[in-house]
């Protein structure tokens, strides 16, 4: 296969394409390389990924519709894995402008770059936060999503409608899957594991969000980037021939962890206790998230098995290493 797979210098872009193209794909990478954290590290992952026969790296912004549009007509994508986006939900509580950029008007962008070129799937991502004020656990792809809490959320559940409707107009074959809390090594610098790590190394408290009364499906990332992989040769099928269909899946755990309990996990991994600053609710937060997987192992058979506390364990190991951080006597 050949595979497209945008936001290929982040996270679960990195991880992603490494997957595919130790699968034996090509796989064409795909980036702006913002800003919105240390592009060293964006850079440091791309160098991985390069030397890897079979990954092509390219930077483009998916803003950039004819700059797009070229590369899909270039390549002729057997499957488009579109990872690129504005993460994160308390940056879009003072920068608005940078969701509707990419995480609207570019995923229409590539929505209409698959319209016209037809691969045999499009697997994008959205988000655990898309249920918002859903208070029925765990989270299923059947509860209704109507009450999103951040900007962010609601433009990945716009996404999610946007694929319904292209999928139903043009026919392609499309699957949406909802992230939960994705960790591990190679993480984003503003995720809560990254930061306690850096402040509990540097003997700074750290911000311990509604009195710690708060739980999340924790998903380690080879377990995420495990069920793309499979996902990726099964698109979801059509009632009639000819008809579009956009299927939706939770990928998580399947396994909420209270976030004091992590945060033990994360002092043993490091072998130093914390300092807490217990701090009130953040808008656009939610208390807890819990992923029900049945969809997703229906589909594909997989289900995601790493513990939190071996997760918690290879991303120090990793931060150790990359940051040169020596383990204390």
């Amino acid at each position: 296969m050949t595979v497209l797979v945008t936001g290929a210098a982040g996270f679960i872009g990195f991880h992603t394409a490494k997957q595919m193209v130790l699968q034996g794909h090509e796989v064409i990478g795909i980036d702006n390389l913002n800003e919105y954290y240390d592009v060293a590290l964006k850079r440091a992952r791309l160098e991985q990924l390069s030397e890897l026969q079979g990954f092509r790296f390219q930077w483009m912004d998916i803003v950039d519709k004819p700059a797009l549009m070229r590369l899909f007509d270039e390549q002729r994508f057997t499957v488009v894995i579109h990872l690129a986006a504005q993460a994160g939900v308390r940056y879009s509580l003072d920068n608005p402008d940078a969701y509707a950029q990419s995480n609207l008007v570019g995923f229409l962008n590539v929505l209409e770059a698959c319209r016209f070129y037809q691969p045999t799937h499009l697997i994008y991502a959205s988000s655990s936060s898309v249920y918002g004020a859903n208070s029925e656990l765990p989270f299923s792809v059947d509860n209704p999503v109507e009450q999103p809490v951040s900007l962010y959320a609601a433009t990945k559940r716009a996404n999610e409608l946007l694929a319904s409707s292209y999928c139903h107009l043009y026919g392609l074959k499309a699957s949406g899957l909802r992230f939960f809390t994705v960790y591990g090594p190679w993480g984003r610098p503003d995720m809560a594991l990254f930061k306690f790590t850096e402040a509990i190394l540097q003997g700074q408290p750290i911000d311990i969000y509604n009195h710690g009364q708060m739980a999340r499906d924790f998903t380690y990332i080879d377990d995420i980037v495990e069920g793309i992989a499979r996902l990726c040769p099964r698109p979801p099928i059509a009632e009639r021939e000819g008809e579009g269909v956009n299927k939706l899946f939770n990928i998580g755990r399947g396994k909420p962890i209270a976030l004091l309990v992590f945060v033990e996990c994360l002092e043993t991994a490091l072998g130093i206790k914390a300092q807490y600053n217990l701090m009130p609710m953040q808008a656009g937060d939610v208390i807890s998230t819990w992923a029900d997987v049945s969809a997703l192992e229906k589909w594909t058979g997989f289900l995601p098995k790493v513990d939190i506390q071996d997760g918690v364990s290879q991303f120090v190991s990793w931060y150790r290493h990359y940051y040169k951080v020596p383990i204390a006597q």
